[in-house]
């Protein structure tokens, strides 16, 4: 009666070592895998980040974004991280992905401060945001120039300024200073457009507020000379004669040879003419 139970046991501890063989087998096996098989190892590492630069400068940025994503997670913390975010940056600039690419950016200035890029991290945010609005004036036909945002083109000042501030040697900070004039004089336009726009549609105080923010804030640019005078129209318009001797005293010192200043005493002269009778 004892034959069955003991050749039983037999059979259990045959199966626990076949089990316990088999374990060991797998895990030897693991232990055996080929680097390249592993999507964290540098070699694969190393394969994508080749794949995604192919596909970018191929065009193809939207394998390229993804490949480049995934770089950005698995090498979190190297310097192969810190690049494929500058690229994905690029990419998705080049794609269209404004908001994404300056995501990208200041998710690289965030998490690193102290990198040798950061000048062109700057450059690149400065890049993205200038481009945004190159055809200011070739679209105020279509739209209210009044509802007009001028947002991206501040950002990108802003990113260009403290790319000159802090990063003078920098290789990029020539080209940043005339993107600076450029957006400084484009910005100034803009508000004195803005301004004669409220002028002829009698809004004297939107008008004056308007030339005078030209003014206070670009105070270099050439398009002062006609805020300056939109002011001193709109106070006169206003009554407020004290301000609209300001602005033309203003005015006088600043562009002695204003046309404006010309155009004004044609105005005055037109207005009395029957004092000459």
């Amino acid at each position: 009666m004892q034959a069955p139970a003991q050749g039983s046991l037999r059979s259990t501890r045959g199966s626990k070592a076949a089990w316990l063989i088999g374990a060991i087998a797998i895990a030897l096996a693991g232990c055996s895998t080929d680097p390249k098989d592993d999507p964290n190892s540098q070699a694969s590492l190393d394969k994508l980040y080749s794949e995604a630069k192919s596909d970018l400068e191929g065009g193809a940025y939207d394998r390229a974004i993804k490949s480049l994503e995934k770089v950005e997670g698995r090498a979190a913390g190297t310097l192969m991280a810190q690049q494929a975010q500058l690229d994905l940056a690029w990419a998705n600039y080049k794609s269209g992905e404004r908001a994404a690419a300056i995501t990208a950016l200041d998710r690289f200035i965030k998490l690193n401060p102290s990198s040798p890029a950061i000048d062109y991290a700057l450059y690149m945010k400065g890049i993205v945001n200038f481009n945004e609005d190159l055809g200011l004036f070739g679209r105020l036909a279509s739209q209210d120039v009044a509802e007009r945002d001028q947002q991206a083109s501040r950002d990108a000042l802003l990113a260009f300024r403290q790319l000159v501030d802090q990063y003078p040697s920098s290789r990029y900070a020539e080209d940043a200073k005339v993107r600076i004039d450029f957006i400084t004089n484009t910005l100034a336009t803009y508000e004195v457009h803005v301004s004669r726009y409220y002028f002829n549609r009698n809004a004297f105080v939107a008008a004056a507020n308007r030339a005078q923010n030209a003014v206070l804030e670009f105070p270099r640019a050439p398009a002062v000379e006609e805020a300056l005078y939109l002011m001193m129209q709109s106070y006169e318009k206003l009554g407020l004669k004290p301000l609209r001797d300001d602005a033309e005293r203003v005015l006088t010192k600043s562009f002695p040879q204003s046309k404006f200043l010309v155009q004004n005493q044609a105005e005055q002269q037109k207005k009395s003419w029957w004092k000459f009778w």
